[in-house]
């Protein structure tokens, strides 16, 4: 499948986007469309935290509100005014196993491994916060992802790179694509990298009310 053709919003219609997330991915995703934004990450580690019986959607629907809660509650008057929040997070789910970052090269390659020649989901989670009055909304994206058979020595090599660090399912699609990787999807690929853009903008817009 072709990616997505990026939305041209109209900015005027946009308030401030604070970001609360450190991911290099989301901050490019806004720069590239234009929107206004600032970044100022959360304190929520979710690492320490273990999702439980949870289903996967409520799940990570929780983890993007917890963060942008969290940075919503540290935001400053000047900054908080007329600003909307917004807090992501994305796990990829195989089975019923919730897969997040690996935690080192080994845990990377375990994953890469249990994901070649099967399809598994990737849930994006993205919660709209208004600092000033509470006003929230949460919403979940879902996408189908198929990845084909790789070959040892495309695993190695990819490890070696360090690339699978800090991403849900070891993997960016947009950088796997561009390196031949059989992968294909259903869905938006901005929400496989990290953030449905389409339908986050479209959200922001009716949770501001402009």
């Amino acid at each position: 499948m072709h990616a997505v053709a990026p939305p041209k919003p109209d900015h005027s219609r946009f308030p401030m986007v604070i970001l609360a997330s450190s991911s290099p991915r989301r901050r490019t995703l806004f720069e590239d469309a234009g929107i206004p934004h600032a970044v100022h990450p959360s304190t929520v580690d979710d690492g320490v935290l273990n999702s439980g019986r949870v289903h996967p959607q409520q799940w990570v629907g929780s983890l993007a509100y917890y963060k942008a809660s969290s940075t919503a509650q540290n935001l400053d008057p000047v900054t908080r005014s007329g600003a909307v929040v917004l807090g992501a997070d994305t796990v990829c789910v195989q089975g019923d196993q919730i897969i997040g970052q690996p935690v080192d090269r080994a845990d990377a390659g375990r994953i890469i491994r249990t994901m070649a020649g099967r399809t598994h989901d990737v849930l994006t989670g993205v919660a709209l916060i208004d600092p000033e009055t509470g006003h929230r909304e949460i919403f979940v994206d879902r996408s189908v992802v198929t990845v084909g058979e790789l070959t040892e020595e495309q695993i190695e090599t990819y490890l070696d790179s360090g690339d699978w660090k800090g991403k849900a399912g070891a993997y960016n699609i947009t950088e796997r694509l561009a390196a031949g990787w059989p992968i294909t999807f259903e869905g938006d690929e901005t929400s496989i990298v990290g953030l449905p853009m389409t339908r986050t903008l479209e959200r922001i817009v009716a949770f501001s009310g402009r």
